[in-house]
């Protein structure tokens, strides 16, 4: 796919593997509408970003609120006509044992990470099969295959993540809309500052994991031939994760003996 002229609708753009990707698009000569809850961070990847600010959408977007989801698409197609890529990528994580953790910080996981995509999907979807073209993308994570300690309803999202668009993309095959998921492991960004603990309040702290990780430039340069090829299902990863998803097709069992034992922050 060629991305010059093309428009790109990124969630979570205004930090992290959003930003990165902003970046990278822009550089390619993609239109962006960038959107996220903190406008004043999207004004700051927008000035970042290069001199053609007319290229740029700065869109702000809260996943949680869904009944705004119609008025923004329609101002994201104003902005330039059409959507040819929607890069669902606004996410939230979580540090908390099933025994601890509130089931409000359950049902915002499940809001942001799950029904939200699912959400805004489903408002850009008629334009794109109208116009028999288009390509949704979503980040799902290494959690979506393997689940680990105090992460169970991050992980249950992205679980629900998967089959929601292992499911959409059977039936858009016929309208010639790409669906990828898009499965990195640790990439060294905000997520785990971010995440979530029992009560609901921030984390606070970068996990040892993610500081050593890729940055989320890295991951994007490392990922970006495959977005352009449409594939269905992309990895990312370091070593231990990928053996992790081999063994898992193998031996879940033999997994589960290894994960037990192993730090997960």
């Amino acid at each position: 796919m060629n991305y010059q002229g093309k428009t790109v609708w990124i969630t979570g753009a205004s930090s992290g593997i959003g930003k990165a990707f902003a970046h990278k698009l822009y550089d390619l000569g993609a239109n962006l509408i960038l959107s996220s809850r903190r406008e004043e961070a999207l004004i700051k990847v927008k000035n970042e970003l290069g001199a053609d600010s007319s290229r740029i959408k700065v869109l702000p977007l809260d996943l949680t609120e869904p009944e705004t989801f119609p008025a923004k698409t329609k101002e994201a197609l104003k902005a330039f006509g059409q959507i040819d890529v929607l890069m669902n990528n606004g996410g939230i994580s979580q540090r908390s044992t099933v025994l601890e953790t509130d089931m409000e910080v359950y049902r915002r996981l499940m809001e942001i990470n799950y029904f939200g995509a699912v959400g805004l999907t489903k408002q850009v979807l008629p334009h794109m099969v109208e116009r028999k073209s288009g390509h949704i993308i979503v980040t799902s994570s290494v959690a979506g295959k393997i689940g680990t300690r105090v992460r169970s309803g991050y992980s249950g999202s992205k679980h629900a993540v998967q089959g929601f668009f292992n499911s959409l993309r059977q039936e858009m095959y016929q309208h010639n809309v790409a669906v990828t998921l898009l499965c990195p492991g640790f990439v060294k960004t905000d997520i785990s500052k971010n995440a979530l603990t029992a009560d609901g309040s921030e984390f606070g702290k970068m996990g040892d994991a993610h500081q050593k990780a890729m940055t989320a430039e890295q991951m994007v340069e490392k990922v970006m031939p495959k977005i352009t090829a449409r594939k269905e299902e992309i990895y990312v990863t370091g070593f231990k994760e990928r053996l992790a998803i081999w063994v898992q097709r193998i031996s879940p069992t033999l997994l589960n003996r290894i994960l037990k034992n192993q730090k997960v922050t």
